[in-house]
C-alpha cells in the first residue's frame, strides 16, 4: 500500500517526490536527489538528515527578513481566521486596499494604481498588456516593445518575449513576439543610449514601451549597470512619449539598498512590476503599479476598453496581509541598518577575492554581491558546469548557493549575520583555491 500523499512518513517523502514531482529548472535524467527541508528559521534551513544550510540566495530571492519571521506569520494567521479568499472582481477587502495604498505611498512618484496578480512573470504580463492596450485605446496602436540584451522577465509568453532569447526560450522562439533589443548597459551604457537614440529616430512612432531591470540584470548574470544610464533612458522615454516599465521583481523592497532601484536613480517609471520579496517570501503575490494617466486611458462607457485580465487568487487576503507586515519591517530603521551592514560585508569579502586569478568582475549593488568564475567551458553561459560544481560543493559545506552559469552571487535575507556571510564567502574562497583550482 502506498503511503497517504497528504501525510507521508518521513522516509517516504523522497520516494513520493521521485514518483510524482516535476521540479523547476531540473533535468530529471541526471539530477541529484532533492534535499528535503523540514523547517527553517532566520537565514538557516534545516534538512531531514540533520544538516543546517545557510540560505545565501534567499530561496530564489524571495525571503526578505528571514524564514518563519514571526511578524509575518502572525499577520497571516490572524487574517486566516477572518477572511482567507474572496473574488476580487466586484469585491474588495481591507488587506488589499491597505496594501495598494501603502505601495502607492512608498513607490516612485506618480505610481498610484496597483493591479495585483500572482508572481513576477504575471506582474510583467500585466504591465505589457496595460502598455499595449493603453496605446490601442488611444487609437494609436503602437506595438513595438524595446528590451535589453541579457534581460530576463519571466517564463510566461509575454515575459519570455521581452527576455533574452536563450536556452530557456528556445523551444518557443517561433511563437514569441518580436522585440527591439538594446545592448547590455552593464557593458557600455553609452552604446545602449546610442542604440536607443537610433531606434527612436527610425521607428519612434511605433515604440510603445521600454522595459528594463533597473540597475541589475538578475537572471542574466547579476549584471550591474549605473544610475546615470537609467536616468538617461528615462529622459529619452519621456521626451519621445514612450512608456517606461521598470521590472523590480528582484530589485524591489530594499535589495539594491534603496527601497526600489528606481529610487537610487531618481527615476519615476510609468509602470513598475513587483513580486519576490513583496510578502517576505511567505506567499505568492505580484503587483503592477501604474500612473493615473494610464489608468484613465481605460475609463470609458465602452466596455471593450476594459483591461480584461485577472487571476483566481488576485488580491488573496492572506498574501496581502503578509505583504503589509513585510513592508512594515522593510521600512524600519533596523532593516535599513541591516541592508547597509550586508552591503559593507559584501564589499569587504569581494575586495579580498578581487585579485584571485579565477575571479572576474566582483561587484556589489546594495545587498547583492556577485563575481564571475573564470572558466573556459562556456564563459557567460547559463549551462557552464562551473556553477553546478560550486553549488554542489557549497551544499556539502552547509551553504545554499545557486550560481547562474559562471556568475556566482550572494543575495541573503536581511537577517543574515556577518558571521554567516563570512562562512558563505569562505566556502567560495575554498572552492576557488581547491576544487575549482584543481580543475581549472
Amino acid at each position: 500500500m502506498h503511503p497517504h500523499p497528504r501525510d507521508p512518513r518521513p522516509d517516504a517523502v523522497a520516494a513520493l517526490d521521485a514518483r510524482h514531482v516535476w521540479h523547476p529548472y531540473t533535468q530529471h535524467w541526471n539530477a541529484p536527489a532533492p534535499v528535503e527541508v523540514v523547517r527553517a528559521r532566520g537565514a538557516t534551513l534545516h534538512t531531514r538528515d540533520g544538516r543546517t544550510l545557510i540560505d545565501a540566495i534567499s530561496s530564489w530571492w524571495v525571503t526578505l527578513h528571514g524564514h518563519a519571521e514571526p511578524a509575518i506569520a502572525d499577520a497571516i494567521a490572524e487574517q486566516a481566521r477572518t477572511l482567507e479568499q474572496v473574488i476580487f472582481a466586484g469585491f474588495t477587502h481591507a488587506p488589499a486596499a491597505g496594501l495598494c495604498a501603502a505601495l502607492a505611498r512608498v513607490l516612485p512618484t506618480g505610481l498610484t494604481r496597483v493591479f495585483l496578480s500572482d508572481n513576477g512573470s504575471t506582474a510583467v504580463e500585466v504591465a505589457l498588456k496595460i502598455a499595449l492596450q493603453w496605446w490601442h485605446n488611444r487609437g494609436e496602436p503602437r506595438r513595438l516593445v524595446v528590451a535589453l540584451d541579457h534581460a530576463y522577465h519571466g517564463d510566461t509568453f509575454g515575459a519570455m518575449s521581452v527576455g533574452a532569447r536563450s536556452v530557456f526560450s528556445a523551444p518557443f522562439d517561433p511563437l514569441l513576439f518580436d522585440v527591439a533589443r538594446l545592448p547590455d548597459p552593464s557593458v557600455d551604457g553609452d552604446a545602449t543610449l546610442a542604440a536607443f537614440d537610433a531606434l527612436l529616430a527610425a521607428r519612434g512612432r511605433e515604440v510603445a514601451a521600454l522595459i528594463v531591470e533597473p540597475l541589475v540584470l538578475g537572471a542574466g548574470g547579476m549584471r550591474m549597470w549605473d544610475e546615470a544610464t537609467l536616468r538617461a533612458l528615462a529622459d529619452r522615454c519621456r521626451a519621445a512619449g514612450v512608456l517606461l516599465i521598470a521590472d523590480e521583481v528582484m530589485t524591489g523592497f530594499g535589495r539594491t539598498g534603496a527601497l526600489f532601484a528606481c529610487d537610487r536613480a531618481g527615476v519615476a517609471p510609468d509602470l513598475i512590476c513587483l513580486s519576490k520579496g513583496i510578502t517576505g517570501g511567505f506567499l505568492p503575490l505580484g503587483a503592477t503599479a501604474a500612473t493615473e494617466a494610464l489608468f484613465d486611458g481605460f475609463l470609458s462607457d465602452d466596455r471593450a476598453r476594459t483591461l480584461f485580465h485577472g487571476h483566481s487568487y488576485t488580491a488573496n487576503p492572506l498574501a496581502c496581509a503578509a505583504a503589509l507586515a513585510s513592508l512594515a519591517l522593510t521600512e524600519s530603521d533596523a532593516c535599513a541598518a541591516a541592508r547597509a551592514r550586508i552591503e559593507r560585508a559584501h564589499r569587504r569579502h569581494l575586495d579580498a577575492l578581487a585579485t584571485h586569478p579565477l575571479v572576474r568582475a566582483p561587484r556589489v549593488c546594495g545587498t547583492i554581491g556577485a563575481l564571475d568564475l573564470v572558466d573556459a567551458r562556456g564563459a557567460g553561459s547559463y549551462l557552464n558546469p562551473v556553477g553546478r560544481e560550486l553549488a554542489a560543493y557549497a551544499l556539502e559545506q552547509g551553504v545554499l548557493l545557486r550560481p547562474l552559469g559562471d556568475a556566482c552571487y550572494v543575495l541573503p535575507p536581511f537577517c543574515t549575520t556577518d558571521d554567516e556571510l563570512a562562512a558563505v564567502y569562505g566556502v567560495v574562497a575554498r572552492f576557488l583555491d581547491g576544487a575549482r583550482a584543481s580543475g581549472a
